[in-house]
């Protein structure tokens, strides 16, 4: 799709715009409601929300959105939090999804997408977005907290260059954990790449990614969804069972720990790894840089937990409405005129295209194969059909727990031990539970006093 899609708004004539367009332009820009975004995204991804915010602006005469870069996602949701305080809130937030369970403990800091939508009148349709996607940002009822903007999943990257070396067949990556051994094993002994298996966001990937697909919970109530007093439920034998796979692998040298978060990213972009688990945004990165061929492919399953499995499920962030003292209900409409504007068919479908987060609508990704986008890009619709696969569950929606970023470096210095041979598999998801419960026990306390 070309870039001028995006821009398709911009050029239509609406009624408002004839009836106002004997004003001064600089009258009918101080006429406007004034709406604040701040957001997280840079370079590529910077230009395409300000590309977003200028089509909005020139689609309609009522509301003008400004959009503010303010660092990473935790610099975002830091400022935003002491904005409130401030009582200078932004109008809306890009909030990174394991921050949904402080976001929604922050009470009238925020105001919800489902009060938004209710209060303007403003039509903001939770079916309309991917079930696996808004149930990451949506209360158990249903009703929508936050509105889902840019969305990736988690896949497997295959280096095809690598399995053909070894003599294995790339057009039929290993699609379970048994055929992953395998594959890893014969690229090994091949030494057909520098190694064989390796893993960015380990804990996203490797616990959370794998709780949903096989329907087991990472942790109680619900995956916290269902109440604060959610404990974890990693040291589960499901769990467990995973865990000493990856340090077998790790042992006899067919998986690589190559660090926390997205610290591996360069390995897969240099080709260095024959299978890798990364997130489905990497594939524009791979476009730009890979020098050898390369291809997505559905995370594996252990068929010995789950006969076929869920959805995956996301990451990423959501648009979170602010509250602030005085804020007016021209200023709550100008922000929820936002939100539904970006939810549009050719919105979602352009952001999508741009950029290689999923659509995060249903509509836009039919849009995107209406118009041929998938037939041009093999494999770019693999990731929706990931999350999209089977039907939800309170395993397989998410999680809503406090302090979760905490948590998850929990996890990974526990396994970083069992990985140096200071613990079994066991001991590492033993520890792992009683530190992340009671960080979680911490946050309850914070939000009840």
């Amino acid at each position: 799709m070309k870039r001028r899609t995006l821009l398709a708004a911009a050029a239509t004539t609406t009624l408002s715009g004839a009836l106002t367009g004997a004003l001064p332009a600089r009258a009918r820009a101080e006429e406007r409601t004034k709406i604040v975004f701040w957001h997280a995204m840079t370079a590529a991804l910077g230009a395409e929300v300000d590309r977003l915010v200028a089509a909005f602006n020139a689609s309609q005469t009522e509301v003008e959105v400004t959009a503010l870069y303010k660092g990473g996602y935790a610099d975002v949701m830091t400022a935003t939090i002491a904005a409130f305080r401030a009582g200078q809130a932004p109008h809306l937030a890009q909030i990174f999804e394991v921050g949904t369970g402080t976001m929604l403990a922050a009470g009238k800091a925020v105001k919800q997408v489902w009060e938004l939508a209710q209060e303007t009148g403003v039509p903001i349709k939770p079916e309309s977005y991917i079930p696996s996607v808004r149930g990451y940002y949506s209360l158990p009822d249903g009703r929508m907290a936050s509105a889902p903007f840019n969305s990736s999943t988690a896949i497997t990257w295959i280096n095809k260059d690598a399995f053909e070396k070894a003599g294995l067949d790339p057009s039929k990556p290993p699609a379970t954990w048994q055929d992953v051994v395998a594959a890893a094993r014969a690229v090994k002994e091949k030494n057909a790449a520098e190694m064989p298996m390796i893993t960015s966001w380990p804990c996203w990937i490797q616990l959370e990614q794998y709780s949903a697909l096989h329907n087991i919970p990472f942790a109680t109530k619900a995956d916290g969804f269902d109440g604060l007093d959610a404990e974890l439920a990693i040291n589960s034998k499901p769990h467990v069972k995973h865990i000493q796979r990856l340090l077998d692998m790790s042992k006899e040298g067919t998986f690589k720990y190559a660090g926390r978060d997205n610290v591996p990213d360069p390995l897969l972009l240099a080709g260095k790894a024959a299978i890798a688990f990364n997130s489905s945004g990497m594939r524009g990165d791979l476009i730009k840089s890979a020098k050898f061929a390369w291809a997505p492919a559905y995370l594996p399953y252990d068929p010995e937990i789950i006969a076929s499995p869920l959805n995956s499920i996301i990451g990423g962030a959501s648009l979170w409405p602010m509250t602030a003292p005085n804020r007016t209900a021209a200023e709550y409409k100008g922000a929820a005129l936002f939100l539904q504007f970006l939810a549009t068919p050719e919105n979602a479908a352009a952001w999508h295209q741009h950029t290689g987060y999923v659509p995060v609508t249903l509509a836009g990704f039919e849009l995107s194969e209406k118009q041929g986008f998938y037939k041009a890009n093999a494999g770019a619709d693999l990731p929706v059909r990931q999350l999209t696969r089977g039907t939800v569950t309170e395993n397989s929606k998410g999680l809503r727990l406090g302090r979760l970023p905490e948590i998850r470096n929990i996890i990974q210095e526990e396994i970083e031990k069992a990985l140096q041979g200071q613990q079994t598999a066991q001991q590492a998801m033993d520890t792992a539970v009683e530190r992340g419960n009671k960080v979680l026990r911490d946050f309850q306390r914070s939000v009840k006093s």
